[in-house]
């Protein structure tokens, strides 16, 4: 039986364990990429692991999230980043060069490489043909010192596309039809693979914008094959040399299957508040809009920008509609200026923001009170514009610029004839905002600059012999990591200072959470199903972490999220019964005795419910690495003991 391609770059960088669905392996990395709303963590974790240089064969830190510098917390993290790559082998992307994605896609990804980042649509880079993957900080940190990265091995969902995108219809309509297929579930333990004669008709932006979004399905990695069409890509960045092809094996078997009809799609929006809300333009179409946002990691490319600056020509954006238009990296603004582009989106009414993820995490141009708010962006979760009673729509970029024209939800292929978008055979390459480290020889005498809102890491602790606490919150389904930590101008600034962010802590669910979390010396969260869905986050359990929370007990975790609480000692827990959610309150006083010794080596807990006197019985779906990892109180400690060993 021949192989996919993700099980072909598996198998090639496989340091542990079996390819058998749903056990535990451990994959060689080959680069690593981090952003300063998560690169903080993750170079004060690198520190703390004591090595002194880079280990894999690229590493870069972007500068792209918390760009906003309205006090001096931002600033100071981006030199304390920019000192710490110069000291230890990794390459560091200045303010203004681009958002990771989008940058490491033109500049740095390599078919059939691995790749990981503390960043959620780390998976971008599969339109490559590269095994991209969205990570915690820490799990970063140890690939950049030379460890495996651990994942369970993914079931294979193959989407064999057919036919041809019609006018107006883009590639974030068809990543939306696989949402509404799949759901924000659909993709947990699996990698998405795309096949079939239609991908030759996507270019390689196209491409990335799918596996992009493939994280709101919660998908391990999504990947595109490496052909003709992405060494067109790479010779057009100047490093054809990079090129590799990647296929997958003419009897590849896949594990499920989707087929998708490119020239029956429509355009589509995913509605508020979830990425799978999926409907098509035409059934919403003249409802009164207040905002577009053009951009994000997933539609900032030149091709996105010329596409919305061609429908934008000679037009103006309707008087009740303030645009807003993020290029993806220097490059794309450059060559916007240079061929016009540029001139037609501002002559419009655009407002043109640095190349930077911006209103897509909540960092600045949030929506007024109530507003409708389309936007070529990949989440829509509530509050995550920044305006907690906003109404996010996802588009394409074809959709957001003909209605901002006609101020109302329009559906593009009512424009008739779609502009003819014609990319230049070679960009306009210039790396000059990529710095490199300094030589191994010369890194002893770097001098790492930290800033006063920089705080020590929490410190993970072994879990007690029997735990006894309070069930301190209750939180229903498909909570987000936004909800647990939230972003946005206020509090993202305080990224690197745990203590401070704690104040934050699920105050979109509860405001009273952080100082009940404090007076009761943490406890227990109880959650419904796809708990931590959305972003890498590791601040999702650093932050719950240092406000005592021991465990979360769940119906069934998101895999990142997952994988984050056991990096920092906090023991995931599922119901043996899912029913069971319900004879847990908010308050009620648990107990689960023999709690160290379970977590060594049972599959089974018991809870008691002291408040009740029911008992549950829970699960905890650990591999015997993961619970080595419990026990030490956190990767951080296991890490450490292993060395010391």
């Amino acid at each position: 039986m021949g192989l996919t391609i993700a099980q072909k770059i598996i198998k090639n960088h496989l340091v542990s364990g079996e390819m058998i669905p749903g056990t535990e392996i451990g994959l060689r990395i080959d680069q690593t990429l981090t952003q300063d709303a998560t690169g903080t963590m993750a170079y004060l974790q690198f520190e703390a692991m004591g090595t002194e240089r880079v280990k894999t064969e690229l590493s870069v830190a972007y500068i792209d999230h918390n760009t906003l510098q309205a006090g001096f917390e931002n600033a100071d993290d981006h030199r304390y980043i920019q000192t710490v790559t110069k000291k230890h082998g990794i390459r560091f992307s200045r303010p203004g060069n681009g958002i990771c994605h989008q940058v490491h896609l033109e500049r740095f990804g390599i078919p059939g490489k691995t790749l990981i980042g503390s960043d959620s649509h780390t998976p971008t880079a599969g339109g490559l043909g590269m095994l991209a993957m969205g990570a915690g900080g820490l799990d970063v940190a140890v690939a950049m010192g030379g460890g495996a990265y651990y994942i369970n091995m993914p079931k294979i969902i193959g989407v064999e596309l057919r036919g041809k995108l019609p006018d107006f219809v883009g590639a974030k309509d068809v990543i939306l039809y696989v949402l509404s297929k799949l759901g924000v579930k659909g993709g947990v333990g699996k990698v998405v693979e795309y096949y079939g004669e239609g991908v030759k008709t996507l270019s390689v932006p196209e491409r990335a914008t799918i596996t992009n979004m493939g994280a709101e399905l919660g998908a391990t990695s999504s990947v595109f094959p490496s052909d003709d069409i992405t060494r067109a890509f790479l010779k057009s960045q100047q490093r054809e040399g990079d090129f590799v092809p990647v296929a997958p094996d003419d009897d590849a078997v896949y594990d499920e299957t989707l087929t998708v009809d490119l020239s029956t799609l429509v355009p589509l929006a995913a509605c508020p508040h979830s990425p799978d809300n999926v409907r098509p333009v035409s059934e919403l179409a003249g409802m009164k809009l207040d905002q577009v946002c053009v951009g994000s990691c997933t539609n900032s490319s030149m091709l996105d920008m010329l596409t919305v600056a061609a429908i934008l020509k000679d037009k103006t954006v309707h008087p009740d509609v303030e645009m807003s238009v993020s290029p993806g990296s220097k490059e794309v603004l450059s060559m916007l200026a240079d061929c016009g582009a540029l001139t037609d989106m501002v002559s419009a009414g655009a407002r043109i923001l640095e190349c930077a993820c911006g209103p897509c995490i909540g960092m600045g141009f949030s929506p007024k009170s109530a507003g409708v708010s389309l936007r070529t962006f990949n989440r829509n979760f509530e509050a995550r514009s920044g305006t907690a009673d906003a109404k996010v729509y996802l588009v394409s970029p074809q959709t957001a610029a003909a209605s901002a024209i006609t101020g109302v939800f329009t559906d593009p292929t009512t424009l008739g004839k779609a502009p003819e978008i014609v990319l230049p055979d070679i960009m306009k390459v210039n790396d000059n905002l990529i710095e490199m480290p300094a030589d191994a020889k010369d890194a002893a005498d770097v001098l790492v600059e930290r800033g006063p809102n920089i705080k020590p890491i929490p410190k993970g602790v072994r879990p007690a012999e029997n735990l006894v606490c309070n069930a301190v919150l209750k939180v229903g389904d498909n909570i987000t990591t936004d909800h647990i930590m939230p972003a946005g101008t206020k509090i993202l600034p305080y990224r690197s200072n745990v203590p401070k962010l704690s104040e934050f802590c699920f105050t979109v669910c509860d405001k009273e959470f952080p100082e009940r979390a404090k007076k009761l010396g943490g406890g227990i969260i109880i959650g419904g199903a796809n708990y931590g869905q959305g972003s890498s986050r590791e601040h999702a359990a650093l932050v719950p972490l240092y406000l005592g929370i021991k465990a979360v007990v769940a119906k069934s975790f998101a895999r990142i999220h997952m994988a984050n609480l056991i990096n920092f000692g906090i023991i995931p827990l599922t119901f043996k019964d899912p029913a069971d959610y319900d004879r847990i309150s908010e308050g009620d006083d648990i107990e689960i005795a023999g709690f160290a010794d379970a977590i060594a080596g049972k599959e089974e807990l018991i809870l008691r419910n002291k408040t009740t006197g029911e008992s549950i019985v829970l699960l905890l779906a650990a591999t015997p690495r993961q619970r080595e990892i419990l026990l030490c109180g956190g990767l951080l400690n296991y890490t450490k003991d292993k060395e010391n060993s």
